[in-house]
């Protein structure tokens, strides 16, 4: 895909693998609509793009909205040519320990808030005839982990709901790509949800050795370059895929010694 001149929408621009791949797509000369919560950030995330980037506020727990946000931006731009879906909340608690609130939260933002946004552009990109939905999941919408019950199946869920569209979709002219990024250093743990809800406040130690939000975002543009069904961007965590799906046993022997974090 020529990423010159695409019209492109991003969630959760305002930071990490997000803001990352705004400033790259920027250079390449796409045209961008930055969205998150925070209007501020997004400015600042704005001003540091190359070319035309449009801010509009975006809260995924708050679907109703998102019809007026497509108009928005289809009064803007005339047209919607890829649709990042981003943004969402992290989790590190106990599944035991954790309010069922929480777990509520983290899906409606996770996967509602993701799969509601899809749905309000979906008819533009049929009318188009075309258009490309890029998915973030995680490697942990690969397998679970601990601490991350909720998130993990939020995570699941979009690659089953995502499988599905493009199926249903591919002969409208709509191409999807789920992507899988691993440890990458961004403030994700800082900002997941704890059993009650509060921020966890910490950078765990395994995403401090992860790869930078820059790398990742320049993997997961080559993969979006290349139209991959399914985009892996990190680094030797990503062999446990492989690990999980022919050795089973052993990657679980392997993974119940990892410990929390």
């Amino acid at each position: 895909m020529e990423i010159k001149n695409k019209v492109i929408w991003i969630t959760g621009a305002t930071s990490g693998i997000g803001k990352e791949l705004a400033l790259q797509l920027s250079r390449q000369g796409a045209k961008l609509i930055l969205s998150a919560r925070r209007e501020k950030e997004l400015i600042k995330v704005k001003n540091q793009c190359k070319g035309e980037a449009l801010v509009v506020l975006l809260d995924l727990s708050k679907n109703e909205e998102f019809n007026k946000k497509v108009t928005s931006v289809l009064a803007h731009y005339k047209k919607i040519d890829v649709l990042i879906n981003n943004g969402g909340i992290s989790q590190r608690s106990l599944a035991s320990e954790t309010d069922l609130t929480i777990d509520r939260k983290i899906m409606e933002v996770n996967y509602f808030g993701n799969i509601a946004l899809t749905k309000a552009v979906l008819p533009v990109m049929k009318k188009q005839g075309s258009g490309y939905i890029v998915v973030i999941s995680s490697l942990s919408g690969k397998f679970g982990f601990f601490l991350r019950s909720a998130y993990a199946a939020s995570k699941h869920a979009l690659v089953g709901f995502y499988e599905s569209l493009r199926l249903e979709e591919e002969n409208n002219g709509i191409r999807v790509s789920l992507v899988f990024p691993g440890l990458i250093k961004t403030n994700i743990s800082q900002n997941a949800l704890s059993k009650d809800g509060t921020n966890h406040g910490i950078l765990d130690e395994k995403q401090d050795k992860g790869i930078s939000a820059e790398k990742c975002a320049t993997q997961i543009v080559k993969g979006i370059k290349k139209e991959n069904l399914e985009i892996f961007a990190g680094g030797g965590e990503l062999k446990a895929i492989t690990l999980k799906r022919f050795f089973p046993k052993l990657f679980h022997k392997i993974i119940r010694k990892q410990g929390a974090s």
